[in-house]
This record gives C-alpha cells, structure tokens and sequence, in this order.
C-alpha cells in the first residue's frame, strides 16, 4: 500500500512539472504510472481528500488544477466590436473575459500577460475575469489601407501627410495617420504601413506609421487581390539574393547529378494533374506482379537536391512555407525558374526524384516498398479530364488518343478502388463534396462560378499520394528517428457530445461516448444520411466538430484519415514539410541515424512544425478572404434576385443560406419581420413564438439578394414567405424541451430580435464603424486632429 502523503506530494510535483494548466484524472493516473485498479482507487481518493484541503481544485470541466496567488499569465487577446476581449491561454479550455476598461489598449491577436481580477465562479457558471498588464508581442506591425492625402493647409497644421483606414476587419475604427518621412503616395493609393506608435491613452482610436510600399491604386485591376496579400504579409517578390541563387541552377540534368540515384528512364511514368498545373512534382506507374499484386511507385520531384540547406532559397521557403493560391494566381514558395523549370516533371526530359515503390496486396495492404533517390523521365502529361474520359465515360476518341496507356490507366482505377475499399473500412472519413472554382476576366472581374466535382482521375492520384505519405511515415517512425508529421488529433469531447446531441434531431443515434467516437463513428454517419437532404448539414456540423490538422514532431495520427501514421511527402513544390521529409530521407541515407544526426534534426523539427503551421493557416485565410471578395463581387449585379438556398447556419442573430453555388449571405434577424423568433440553441434552430415557424440547418429556403458589398465582403439576403415552412409541432424534441413557440401574454413586434438580451440583439457586423462618404473625402479631417503633430514628442 503507498503511502498517501508521499502520493500527494508526487500528485503536486508532477502538476508542477507539466506545461498543461489543468489535468484529467486519467492523464494524471497514465502520467504517474498509477494505472492499475487499485492505484487508479487510491490516487482518486487522495486527489479529493487534496481538494477537501485545497491544494488542488476542480474547475467547471471537471480538470484539477494547481491554485495559485495572483496568477500572472500569457495569451492571445481577442478583440470584439464592443469594446471589450477574450484571452485564450495555451493549455486552458476557458478564456478569460477582459472588460472594455481593462485592455490596456490591446489589438486583436496581439500576446498579452494578464492578471485575474475575478477568479471564475464554476458553480454559477461564470468564467474568470482578467486584466491585460502588458502587451508583449503585438500582431500589427503593418497595415494595409486606402490613402487620404491632406491638403498642404493640413500637412502644416498636423505635422502628417494623411492617413490610412486598415483593411483589416477587427481595426475598422482605428486610423492611422501617416508620417510625413518615407514614401508620399498619391490620395486613393493602396499602401504598406509600418507601425511607429500604437493606441494610448491620449489616442485610443489611432495609430501612427510610415509608408513602407505602394500596392498600387484602389481603381487599378487586381489591385484588390494584392490588398489581401500584403494584408496577411504574404511576400510576392523574392529577394534579389534568392532569385540569384535560382539563377544559378541548371535547366538541364547532369551526369554528375545523377550520381548515386537509381535509374528508372526507362519507366513508364505518367504525370496527371489539372489542365492549367505549371508544377508538376509527382509521376505514377503501376503494373500487375505475377503473383498478383500491384505495383505502384510514386515518384515526387526531388526539390531538397537544389535547395539546399542554409541557402537562401531554402530561407525564403522556411519564411513562405506554403504556396498560396488566390483565385487567379498562384504566391509560389518557390521562384518560376525551380517550380516551373528543372523541379516540374515535364514530359521527356530528365529529372531528379525521390520515389516510394510499393507492393500492394489484394486487400490494398502495402506488403513491401523501397524509398530511394531515382533519376526519371515522365512518359507523358495527363490531364484528370482526360482520365475520367477514359476510365469513366469511355469515351472512344481518347481511349484511341492514349491506347499505348489506356490497359495502365484501367489497372490504376483497379488499384485506387482496392486503397480506397480499404481506407473505408478502417473508417477513414470521407468529405467528398464539389469544390468551387471561381471564373474571373482578364482584370479579375469574376464571370462565373462553377462547382468541380472530383472524378476517378482526381480521385486515384489522391489515393497514390496518400499510400506514398503513410508509408514513408511509417518506415521512418519505426527507424526512431526525428521526423515531421502531419496530425489530426481526436476531436474535442465537448465538441463532439454536441455533435451527437445535433444528430439525434435527424433520427441518428451514435454509440459510444463522446471522449472516444472513433473515425469509422462518423464514417458510418456519413454513409446513413449519403444523397438526403440533410447530408449537407450533417457533413458542415461534422466538419465543425473536428480539431485542425497542422504539423507536428509528434505521431499523433490522422484522426480523418484514420491513419496511425501519416506524413506529407508528395509535394515539396509548394509545401516546406514535405522539402524538409525529403531532406530528412537523405541527410539518413547519406549520413546515418547516429546521435549527432539525431541532435541536429530534434533541435530544428520543432520550429519547423509550427511555422509550416502558422504559414498555412494565413494561406488559408487569404484564400478564404479572396473566395469572399469574389463571391460578393459576381453578386453586385445579382441584387433582387431570387435563388434557392439552404440553410448553413442557425445563430442567435441570424440565418446564413449557402446557394448551390457556394455563395453565403446573411438574412438578419433584424429582417425576419414574419414573428417574433427564440434561438433554440441545443437544437440550432430559429423557432417563431406567434407562427410556430421553425428554420434550422440543412432546411431549404427561397430568398432575394439585398445586398452586396465588396469592401465589406458582406452578402444580405430577405427571406421569402413560404407557406409551407415547417412548424415547432412537427419536432418532437422541441416539445419534448418544453420550449414555447406561441407567445403567452404581449407580444414583441416581429423582427424585433432573438433575444431578449439588448447586447445580444446588436448585429454581428458592427454597423457605426463604417465609414460615410462625408467622411472620407468631404470633411477636412486633420482639424479633428491637430494636435496629433505633438504626438511624437510625447510619446518617445
């Protein structure tokens, strides 16, 4: 039997020693090896003994934590429209709330230290309340904005030359005003702005910088893609140094390149991308073995030969660490000269690769496979198109094209279905829904959107790659050495018990609890709700549940995938993680896996994750604010029309209808002018007190487009009547819920809002920070801030 003191003081020690804030009984039990029956009762029971004493607590999720005194801690501080902001602290599920008086003149994504001011209440259900101290690193270092140039009268009497309002939604009251040292643009030009002073207490709502770069003028075409660019910091030009380096790289092949590397020329190697795909940085071929099994090698342009490490191309790609795709043009992570050029896998000519054979079993299992530098020649550039014409439409005027290939490409669709039989079965979760593609004029105007569905073409080159990522992470995680991992780590329990509860609306009942839903859960969800009407909904709600993929050092897994290993290999064009998986496989090739290695790859791989990470997610950002920009561009002259939609989002505020072309707009609850309408939110539904009308996800819905606003990127839309909408007593959960949809006594005015709460019936957009026109250009502004020509004397 242990000793109960000598527990407590091991329970307390170990807390200490964790980075993790709060602790789970079975992280504590697994961490402090207490894992047997009878260890798992005693540290239990000496954990509530040790809460009865106060030495650990309880927070409201049912975590113990360490108290502490006038906890100082760090986090990110998120900005709300109101004034006031949220701290998310690494480690800890709950934010802290920072009242408006308590910011210190925060931004939004700025690191702050902060210290509590009102420790949380669980049993009423009220989180901690905090105080920023100090700011520690701020997110805007530079902004984006529309000029406005004052006149000479203001120039004199400010001591500034202008200013910009930033494009950035979460600083749409704040200005900047311009120095008048570096760059003079023109009134109307669109312009990088280094930040010199930040908000105070005698400038709350402004900030000073200086002109860094010109974009170029709000009217020029293309000009508003290149906004969002330099808005997110993406960099469009390399430096002189990197383009120099590229310079330097052989268009052609030597022998001496060839060194060392397996020959495989005489292969045949097809490449098979999109129609408009400049880089092409993967080959396939597969062939029946005679005992029956396939052969499948994939082989990917081997980038890491030419960039090398230390180099400046190979900072420039740490820096970028992913190309970015905005609608009509691409922001490689690599100069033309290399993407486009000796790293592209063009037909008929020599390039250097790094190739994955596998042999594949009946079943889709990889039973063999060999990973080693090749030298290849690609036999011939496919398009998809041209494969689903093949394999999926049969259609005789290709098949006759690509005869020579056409018994390959039968074997490759034989092979894809074989991995992707087998990747369902382990519960690999398929969201397998139409992609849109934006059609824009030659100045970027958009034309049309069009929705792609994947065919067989997309669809085996996709299971290709991802046997090729699996099996190169797993050789290398069983060889222990460091390595780069993709990882999609199990979803949240909270998260996904509110998933569960959702889907029992439609009739769905998952098994199991909600800390341990396995991929094939989901999958089979998929499967029982595949071509109805409530798939979409129950697809969007699924996606919601799940945590981000990001990079990792760890092998997590790939929860969607349901891979217990998993790594990104296959485009190192575009993608730093898979040029560094490259650089891993030959620095253990050629130098081995002895301790020195291993040192060196453990101190650089971390850092390499997370900023592969970060440089993602602002990809993903930027490309979802041009998708935006776009889609409310093609909708200006849409305005009064009338479309079908679905409903993709029920909130207290409001419906957002998705229309069949991807296109999201907002009908206000504000504009619901039929009733009086109570937000349901366990059941996310809108439900009319008066008429009974109910409106929730997946629900189809006439509406008229309102309105359309590029610079906003907001769409509105007017909900049109129908009589034959659904009524609250057709949900049985809702009366089972006891909530009341017919009003009993005086009746709000309808549209008047979903809640009762006045903050909560204030519109999501925040409607006083928009700028008027008078305000703009009219108004001579500087007035209102003469004596900012001292600011610079009090603040430094």
């Amino acid at each position: 039997m242990k000793n109960k003191e000598t527990i407590k003081e091991a329970i307390l020690v170990f807390m200490k020693e964790q980075k993790k804030m709060s602790f789970q009984v079975k992280e504590i039990s697994e961490g402090m090896e207490l894992t047997s029956s009878t260890d798992f009762k005693l540290l239990v029971s000496t954990l509530a003994e040790m809460e009865r004493e106060g030495t650990v607590f309880l927070n409201k999720k049912g975590q113990f934590k360490l108290p502490t005194e006038e906890p100082v801690l760090s986090g990110t501080f998120r900005a709300s429209d109101r004034g006031f902001g949220f701290v998310s602290i690494e480690g800890e599920e709950d934010d802290v709330y920072i009242p408006p008086n308590h910011t210190n003149f925060a931004l939004d994504g700025d690191t702050v230290t902060i210290e509590i001011i009102r420790p949380a209440q669980p049993w009423l259900e009220k989180g901690a309340e905090g105080r920023v101290k100090a700011i520690i690193e701020r997110k805007f270092t530079q902004l984006v904005g529309e000029f406005y140039a004052y006149t000479e009268e203001g120039i004199e009497e400010t001591g500034l030359y202008g200013y910009i309002e930033p494009k950035d939604k979460k600083l749409t009251d704040i200005r900047v005003f311009i120095e008048e040292k570096g760059i003079k643009p023109v009134d109307g030009a669109i312009v990088l702005v280094e930040i010199t002073l930040y908000p105070d207490n005698e400038f709350p709502r402004s900030m000073q910088g200086i002109v860094k770069t010109v974009i170029g003028h709000k009217n020029d075409p293309g000009v508003d893609i290149l906004t969002i660019i330099y808005k997110h910091g993406i960099q469009v030009e390399f430096p002189d140094e990197v383009m120099a380096e590229a310079n330097t790289v052989s268009e052609k092949v030597s022998q001496k390149d060839m060194e060392g590397r397996r020959d495989l020329r005489e292969e045949i190697l097809v490449t098979i991308d999109g129609e408009d795909a400049k880089d092409l940085d993967d080959a396939v071929t597969v062939k029946k073995l005679p005992n029956g099994n396939y052969h499948l090698g994939v082989h990917i342009a081997d980038v890491s030969y030419y960039v090398t490490e230390g180099s400046a191309l190979d900072t420039e790609a740490y820096d970028r660490a992913t190309s970015v795709y905005l609608t009509d043009r691409v922001v490689p992570m690599l100069p033309h000269r290399l993407s486009n050029g000796i790293c592209s896998l063009n037909p008929n000519e020599d390039r250097l690769a790094m190739s994955c054979e596998m042999e594949i079993d009946q079943t889709g299992v990889v039973i063999n496979h060999d990973i080693f530098p090749s030298v290849i020649r690609s036999y011939r550039r496919m398009s998809y198109t041209q494969i689903n014409k093949i394999l999926m439409e049969q259609d005789e005027t290709v098949r006759k094209e690509q005869e020579d290939l056409v018994p390959m490409f039968e074997l490759m669709g034989e092979l894809h279905r074989l991995l992707e039989k087998k990747r369902v079965s382990r519960g690999s979760i398929d969201f397998d829904s139409p992609e849109a593609k934006i059609i824009v004029d030659p100045e970027g105007h958009p034309l049309d959107i069009v929705l792609q569905e994947r065919g067989i073409g997309e669809r085996l080159i996709e299971s290709f790659m991802l046997s090729a990522n699996e099996t190169v992470s797993e050789h290398y995680t069983h060889m222990k050495v460091p390595m780069i991992y993709r990882v999609h780590e199990q979803p949240d329990s909270d998260r996904m018990q509110r998933f569960m509860e959702f889907v029992t609306a439609f009739g769905i009942s998952m098994k199991g609890s909600s800390e341990n839903v396995t991929p094939k859960n989901l999958q089979k969800v998929l499967d029982s709700v595949a071509g109805k009407p409530e798939e979409p909904v129950i697809s969007t709600m699924m996606l919601r549940s799940m945590k981000q993929a990001k990079y990792d050092v760890e092998p997590l897994g790939h929860y969607g995938l349901a891979a217990k290993y998993y790594s990104h290999f296959t485009s190192p064009i575009r993608r730093y993680p898979d040029l560094i998986l490259h650089r891993l496989i030959r620095s253990y090739g050629e130098a081995g896996t002895g301790s020195a290695q291993i040192a060196k790859w453990e101190a650089q791989l971390p850092d390499i994750a997370l900023q592969s990470s970060k440089m993602e997610r602002r990809a993903v950002d930027a490309e979802r604010e041009t998708d935006a920009l776009k889609k409310t561009e093609y909708m200006m002259d849409k305005v009064g029309e009338e479309y079908e939609g679905i409903i993709g989002s029920v909130l207290r505020f409001g419906l957002f209808i998705e229309l069949p072309n991807t296109v999201e707009g907002l009908v206000h609850i504000s504009n619901m002018k039929e009733d009086y309408f109570n937000y349901i939110e366990d059941q996310l539904m809108l439900v009319g007190e008066r008429t009974g009308v109910v409106y929730r996800i997946g629900q189809k819905v006439k509406i008229k487009v309102t309105k359309a606003d590029p610079e906003t990127r907001e769409i509105d839309f007017e909900l049109i009547p129908d009589p034959d909408a659904p009524k609250a007593d057709s949900f049985p959960q809702l009366q089972k819920n006891g909530t009341q949809h017919k009003n009993k006594g005086s009746k709000p005015k309808p549209g008047q809002g979903a809640s009762k709460n006045p903050k909560e019936k204030q519109s999501y957009r925040n409607k006083e920070t928009k700028r008027s026109k008078d305000k703009k250009k009219n108004k001579p502004f500087y007035k209102d801030v003469a004596k900012k020509n001292s600011v610079k004397k009090k603040r430094s």
